[in-house]
C-alpha cells in the first residue's frame, strides 16, 4: 500500500470536511430528498433530482475523503530536528537568481497544495528540485520557458 505524504494541518482541513459532510451536508440532502419525495412523481421531480445527485457527490466525497485519510502518512515536521535540508513540510525561503527575488514555499502533500498561499505540492517540479537540497545549494528547476535557478536562503520546520 503506498502512503500519501500529508501535512497535521493538511489531515486535520480533511477531517474537519469529512466532519461536516457527514454530521451537516448529509442530513440536510437527505431531508430535501423526502421533502421532495412528498411532492408526488419522482420522473419529472427536478427538486429530488438534483438532491439525489448531490448526495452521489456528498457520497462519493466522503469515501474519497475516507480512502485518503486512511493512506496518510501524516509527517508533523515541527516533531523533526532541523538539519537544514529541504524536506517534506518543510518552509523554504529561495531567491530566484535571474529576477533577485525572494519567494517562499511549504511543501506539502497533493491536496493541500495552493499556489496563492504558496502551498507547493510534493511533486510539482519545484519541490522536487528542492528536496534534500540545503542553504546556500542551488536547484534548477525545468520548466516549458527554459531552467530556473533557485538559491535556498532558509530552511524551516514551522
Amino acid at each position: 500500500m503506498n502512503h500519501t505524504p500529508m501535512t497535521v494541518r493538511g489531515a486535520e482541513k480533511l477531517r474537519q470536511e469529512l466532519e461536516h459532510l457527514k454530521t451537516v451536508l448529509r442530513p440536510q440532502i437527505i431531508e430535501a430528498i423526502a421533502e421532495a419525495r412528498e411532492h408526488g412523481d419522482l420522473k419529472e421531480n427536478a427538486e429530488y433530482h438534483a438532491a439525489r445527485e448531490q448526495q452521489g457527490f456528498c457520497e462519493g466525497r466522503i469515501q474519497e475523503i475516507e480512502s485518503k485519510l486512511s493512506n496518510a502518512q501524516v509527517i508533523d515536521v515541527t516533531k523533526i530536528a532541523n538539519n537544514g535540508r529541504v524536506i517534506f513540510g518543510a518552509t523554504v525561503t529561495l531567491l530566484k537568481v535571474e529576477e533577485d527575488e525572494e519567494v517562499i514555499y511549504r511543501i506539502v502533500g497533493d491536496d493541500e497544495a495552493d499556489i496563492k498561499q504558496n502551498l507547493i505540492s510534493v511533486n510539482s517540479p519545484i519541490a522536487r528540485a528542492l528536496i534534500g537540497k540545503e542553504v546556500d545549494d542551488v536547484a534548477v528547476v525545468k520548466t516549458p520557458a527554459g531552467d530556473v535557478e533557485y538559491e535556498v536562503l532558509d530552511v524551516q520546520y514551522l
